[in-house]
């Protein structure tokens, strides 16, 4: 009795603690660094640099979502979703949420110097500023563009793996961050729709709360859109080929078709956004997948230039 009672008194603050770093989020996030790490080894693969490009941005990604939890705490109470975290409930003290952060973001930052490169290094800095920083501390609670600013941070993690190949910021780096920070809108807002009474209740001002469903129906479907032709960017420009390309037509194109039902005068709002979130997260999924296997190699012409 007494052993049993010791390991769930030690078993409880580990769950709260990994909790705390917001493993589902961490996982998102890897499959958007292989995806990215895979299309610039172009079946060159260093199993080394993939392994502490991983873990070194897992470290960094869950530094951040800690932080951001220490930060949030008071809005966080007053959410349903979240009001049992163990920062609102205590169930570990604010400081050791503050030390783990900052001892993971420390091993983190130090795994991408040591194996990785500059560029690599320069983007997970960007991404966790403005993630921890700029977003967290002031434009989530202040301002309608919370949402845009944030989307910054999420589209690094491929960018990272992208660059820690690469060693260089070139036109794929700057097509993956734009794809992907267009890809967090969409899916961001519909998660604002489904879980308006909290952000409501907790004053925060995303875009249905602050300026309506209606507008953020149309900013969803905007996005969507305009997702969808800079993912057509990677193949065009050499980077994917033709498999890439079709996936991406067929997936954003189905997508937009799942937003444009928002619509309908008999439409569910609840539903709807639930599966416009679902979908978002099957597609940048699919993406990532595709583009890690249907890479150009050095030689091969840009379907652009096949187009001609």
């Amino acid at each position: 009795m007494i052993r049993h009672s010791t390991s769930t008194q030690v078993a409880a603050p580990l769950g709260a603690y990994l909790q705390v770093t917001k493993p589902g989020i961490i996982m998102g996030n890897l499959i958007a660094v292989v995806g990215g790490f895979l299309l610039a080894a172009r079946g060159e693969v260093d199993a080394v640099l993939m392994l502490a490009t991983l873990l070194g941005l897992s470290l960094v990604v869950a530094s951040g979502c800690a932080i951001n939890n220490y930060i949030d705490r008071d809005i966080d109470a007053k959410m349903q979703r979240t009001c049992r975290r163990a920062t609102v409930t205590g169930a570990i003290p604010l400081k050791q949420v503050l030390g783990l952060g900052i001892v993971l973001g420390a091993l983190g930052f130090g795994l991408l110097a040591w194996f990785t490169n500059l560029a690599a290094l320069l983007f997970a800095a960007f991404g966790y500023l403005v993630y921890v920083g700029l977003y967290s501390l002031y434009m989530k609670r202040n301002s309608v563009y919370g949402t845009l600013v944030g989307s910054l941070s999420g589209a690094v993690p491929p960018v990272v793996g992208y660059c820690a190949v690469t060693g260089r910021i070139d036109g794929a780096a700057l097509i993956l961050l734009a794809m992907f920070s267009l890809w967090q809108m969409p899916h961001s807002y519909a998660i604002a729709i489904f879980r308006f009474k909290d952000y409501e209740a907790a004053n925060i001002p995303v875009l249905p709360v602050a300026q309506g469903v209606e507008k953020a129906k149309l900013h969803i479907v905007f996005y969507i859109a305009l997702f969808a032709l800079v993912s057509t960017l990677l193949p065009l420009a050499g980077y994917t080929g033709v498999g890439f390309m079709a996936v991406s037509c067929v997936t954003s194109f189905w997508w937009l078709l799942m937003a444009l039902k928002g619509y309908r005068s008999d439409v569910n709002l609840l539903r709807w956004s639930r599966q416009v979130f679902g979908f978002s997260i099957l597609t940048i999924a699919i993406l990532s997948l595709t583009m890690a296997l249907d890479f150009q190699v050095a030689g091969q012409a840009p379907l652009l230039a096949m187009l001609r």
